[in-house]
């Protein structure tokens, strides 16, 4: 088994769901198994708070020019192991694959980039421009390693490690996620008369955005396609015989680059606004956000984006410009003005999966892509 292999199963055999799941210790001890890693290397390595017990690890190789730095990111935490056929902490290789929790999200790109700065620090060259390798917490719930890790950050570019079959990708969609309430009046279900049905309220809210989802379809960004809106969760009523007096439903809608959050949820309140002026029976509210999240959009002509392109053309490899629909810590960095990229091995199809995995062959050339973009990029 090669270096970054081996490097990449004993992430896998550290458990670190993300603690704001059910039974999740957090990032703790692959944060110190980072720290270790760097420190046995003689290369500069620190941490950030984010949490209590819950720290960013940053390595810091200096590059010829100080005055310019390029962040190569990845996180540290996993989603839960609930559902999953294998077992989530034995990095098993079979058929050219490692199985594990976490070994294509988001420990096969973390090792990647742990051995690629590595081995550049190893060679004595220093790179054109400092660089940082930054192992975030937090990435699977809310954002706040890399939010935390942007405070007062400058950095010329930014390449940042997810499952994206070694395209590099410039666009990805952003999220935004809030709750509808309906209002009803209770009564007896042999009197329904007397009440008002918060249930059937709801419904002709769900009814009028899945028709406002329709119209969200025709118009299409060139690597993102639509932007969508999905209902995921509905709650209402407390007995079968009661008249329902509320419910709820939590929406999940993936933004276009673009697309501004406030304009967005105003969107939304006018829809409500008129479904209550057309039926004085709907009382509906929204309620703040309980998640937000930029979109990404990177220049196709930016620096990074035209050195990982000659870099994959050089490795034969597809290099054309991609978009994913799901979301990352990249949004955060392009935020500050960061040219950001995407980009690692595997494929997001097997992340949270109840089998996942990463081609062991994909973790090894991403070793080799990275060292080229730290080499490479002035």
């Amino acid at each position: 088994m090669s270096p970054v292999l081996q490097t990449l199963a004993d992430l896998v055999r550290i458990n670190s769901i993300n603690s704001s799941y059910e039974g999740g210790p957090g990032e703790k001890d692959v944060a110190a198994y980072v720290r270790r890693f760097f420190e046995q290397r003689g290369i500069e390595v620190w941490e950030q708070e984010v949490f209590p017990s819950r720290n960013n690890v940053i390595a810091r190789v200096p590059g010829r020019d100080s005055s310019r730095r390029i962040v190569f990111e990845a996180h540290m935490d996993t989603v839960s192991i609930k559902g999953m056929s294998i077992d989530p902490f034995d990095p098993v290789v079979s058929d050219g694959k490692l199985h594990g929790r976490g070994s294509v999200d988001d420990k096969a790109g973390l090792a990647a980039m742990m051995h690629a700065v590595a081995d550049i620090h190893a060679s004595g060259e220093s790179p054109p421009c400092e660089l940082w390798l930054a192992a975030v917490v937090d990435e699977e719930f809310s954002f706040r390693g890399v939010v935390k890790l942007c405070e007062g950050l400058k950095a010329a570019a930014a390449v940042v490690a997810e499952p994206t079959e070694f395209k590099c990708v410039i666009a990805s969609k952003g999220v935004l996620r809030w709750r509808i309430r309906t209002k009803g009046k209770a009564a007896h279900s042999s009197k329904p008369h007397l009440g008002i049905n918060a249930i059937t309220a709801m419904s002709r809210v769900v009814l009028a955005l899945r028709e406002d989802h329709e119209r969200l379809q025709k118009a299409a960004h060139p690597l993102l396609g639509p932007a969508t809106c999905n209902v995921g969760v509905i709650h209402g009523g407390v007995q079968v015989n009661f008249v329902p007096d509320e419910a709820v439903i939590e929406i999940d809608r993936r933004l276009l680059p673009g697309e501004e959050v406030e304009d967005v949820l105003a969107h939304y309140q006018s829809i409500l606004d008129e479904l209550m002026k057309q039926h004085p029976d709907v009382i509906a509210e929204m309620e703040k956000p309980m998640l937000q999240d930029w979109s990404l959009q990177t220049d196709a002509n930016a620096s990074l984006v035209q050195i990982a392109r000659d870099v994959l053309h050089g490795m034969n490899r597809e290099n054309g410009v991609s978009g994913v629909p799901f979301g990352s810590d990249a949004s955060k960095f392009s935020r500050l003005g960061i040219p950001t990229i995407l980009f690692g091995p595997g494929s997001i199809d097997q992340a949270h999966a109840a089998v996942e995995y990463v081609e062991c062959a994909e973790v090894e050339a991403a070793q080799a892509f990275y060292m080229q973009i730290a080499r490479r990029f002035v």
